[in-house]
């Protein structure tokens, strides 16, 4: 009888120079060695306590990366999306702010534009747009991009992410009737951005409760 081959794949998504990009790595072994993929590996149901935390393991091991955002996408499955016979894959997409990338990235990590086309072994390919397409639709009425601008930020940088994002240019009134709406962040008081030719903007951040709302969203719970 021929073993099912059970693995985890993650898609870490981050922005550098307004532009969506994924973390790639060469395959350090067979099937497609030494090609560009995903981050992704077997798991260990000796040690792994989940799917989840089989994701955060290879993707700490593989990229140096702990994301402060993780979700699982999508299951995908069958024979003819490994070589080495029938698998599954249990997909998780991570956001991670540009500067912790840049802090903590293996050296081996590269990072390549969603947009660009690519060439990639399995149906990783498919596995990007499906969590590009996720992650753009749930940024129209979410506070999930807020992950990708960092642990502080100014209104005007959040607004960035969000236009990078989606695309389009959009109203800074409207948008900031959309954020006041969502009630989804807080001022840090008495901090403000420096370093810059105009006047200082007040920082904000993720309230902490919204934080515990999408860590129980993305677990499913």
């Amino acid at each position: 009888m021929q073993q099912v081959i059970c693995t985890v794949d993650v898609v870490l998504l981050t922005l550098q120079d307004d532009a969506l990009k994924v973390a790639l790595l060469n395959r350090s072994h067979e099937p497609f060695q030494g090609v560009a993929a995903l981050p992704g590996g077997y798991i260990h149901p000796q040690s792994d306590g989940d799917a989840q935390d089989a994701a955060l393991r290879v993707l700490r091991e593989k990229t140096g990366i702990t994301p402060p955002y993780l979700e699982q996408l999508a299951t995908f499955s069958g024979p003819a999306r490994d070589p080495r016979g029938w698998s599954v894959s249990i997909v998780y997409y991570a956001l991670v702010p540009a500067n912790v990338v840049a802090e903590n990235v293996h050296p081996g990590v590269k990072l390549t534009s969603v947009d660009k086309p690519l060439k990639l072994p399995f149906d990783h390919l498919e596995i990007i747009r499906a969590a590009v397409a996720r992650l753009r639709s749930k940024s129209q009425y979410s506070s999930l991009p807020c992950y990708l601008a960092g642990e502080t930020f100014t209104l005007p940088q959040l607004q960035r992410v969000y236009e990078s994002l989606m695309g389009e240019a959009i109203n800074k009134v409207s948008f900031r009737r959309k954020i006041t709406e969502m009630d989804m962040l807080e001022a840090v008081e008495g901090v403000f951005s420096s370093g810059v030719a105009h006047r200082p903007a007040q920082l904000y951040r993720l309230k902490p409760e919204i934080h515990e709302q999408l860590a129980l969203l993305a677990r499913g719970m």
